[in-house]
């Protein structure tokens, strides 16, 4: 490993410290706090910071090797984004696993008999506190969908070369989505899919 490369996980005069939190405002999907903080040279600071629960994302990958995407209208952004089937943990002690196939069946109609974590990621991380977890579902049987009230979406498929093609196009802005389905790509290139 090169000098620098074993620095990459050296927390040493980076790390921030909690001093104080005040909720300014709560909703039914975030949080928001206004935090003190202690920076690294003793200096104190205020940070805005969004709580959320956390949330999973699946790549379903079905014998022919395409990807089952989904399709929805994001009203924050204001259009319709592509994206892979994935949902918010409803409580701190909801169970990542068990949510995210709850979610591929809400979603797709599909189960999974293969599972496999892909890891987690913090899409905004320098105001957001939200982490989420990455999965693949592999063994695919279909079903009805059961979508939750006020969600409307479509489904579609494709090759998972094609879905990280886009991904590298710019054609999938959804970040979540972009981050699994190119961890599952380089796997299928390492071979370990």
């Amino acid at each position: 490993m090169s000098k620098d490369a074993s620095r990459l996980f050296d927390d040493e005069g980076l790390k921030v410290s909690h001093v104080a939190s005040e909720e300014k405002y709560k909703g039914a999907i975030i949080r928001v706090f206004r935090e003190e903080v202690e920076l690294p040279n003793g200096a104190h600071r205020h940070w805005d910071v969004v709580r959320h629960l956390g949330a999973v994302c699946v790549v379903p990958i079905d014998e022919d090797g395409n990807v089952i995407m989904v399709r929805q209208f994001r009203y924050p952004a204001g259009r319709v984004m592509l994206e892979i089937p994935a949902g918010k943990l409803e409580s701190k002690d909801d169970d990542r696993l068990l949510r995210a196939k709850k979610e591929l069946k809400e979603e797709t109609g599909a189960t999974a008999k293969e599972w496999i974590c892909l890891g987690d990621i913090f899409t905004t991380p320098a105001y957001v506190d939200e982490r989420i977890t990455m999965y693949l579902a592999k063994g695919l049987e279909f079903g009805e969908t059961d979508l939750d009230e006020g969600e409307f979406l479509t489904s579609l498929k494709m090759p998972l070369e094609e879905a990280a093609a886009l991904v590298t196009e710019g054609k999938i802005e959804d970040a979540k989505t972009q981050a699994a389905l190119l961890r599952a790509y380089v796997m299928k290139l390492q071979g370990r899919l």
